[in-house]
């Protein structure tokens, strides 16, 4: 990847044959082309046999062409649609393990509904929280968490979709 000052990060939404090894050829075009995989989801989409990968990769509008390029190569994939040309939603879950003795749980509970996240699990000496949002509220929600003792985080990383029922609004870069 050249120091370009275009670097930014893109999100594509990769479907694919629902077929074994096709991740693995996904993420192995990836990584022997240099490319790095920030995020990536994957879970059956609207058409039977068919799965819908998000993959959040960084570079410049070069990279995103050399990866259209190979990602076109691969017989499994059927289309492949840049998501950050147009307006959408995207969410990421993630779940927190906090050291939370019984004195200091008000307090934490407190942080975690300013979050509008969830407790999901309490035991003797921590909870579990659930958060669900863009990928920087997760990340403000870990920050606020760190001084009670975050133990162990779990994140799902992005999933995305583009507003409205207009497939055109975005970059349709194979189909």
């Amino acid at each position: 990847m050249t120091n370009d000052k275009n670097i930014r990060s893109y999100t594509i939404s990769v479907l694919v044959n629902d077929q074994p090894g096709v991740l693995q050829r996904v993420c192995g075009l990836f990584g022997r082309r240099g490319f790095n995989i920030e995020s990536i989801t994957v879970g059956g989409s609207e058409q039977a046999g068919l799965s819908r990968m998000t993959i959040v990769t960084t570079g410049n509008e070069t990279t995103l062409e050399q990866v259209r390029k190979q990602l076109g190569k691969l017989i499994d994939v059927i289309a492949i649609t840049n998501l950050s040309s147009a307006p959408g939603v995207s969410r990421e879950i993630a779940l927190i393990k906090v050291k939370a003795e019984p004195a200091l749980r008000p307090e934490i509970f407190g942080v975690v509904e300013t979050f509008r996240a969830s407790v999901v699990d309490v035991g003797p000496n921590s909870i579990i929280a659930q958060a669900v949002g863009e990928s920087d509220k997760i990340e403000a929600f870990v920050e606020l968490l760190q001084p009670y003792g975050v133990l162990e985080v779990a994140r799902t990383g992005l999933t995305a979709m583009v507003r409205g029922d207009q497939p055109e609004a975005c970059d349709v870069l194979l189909a």
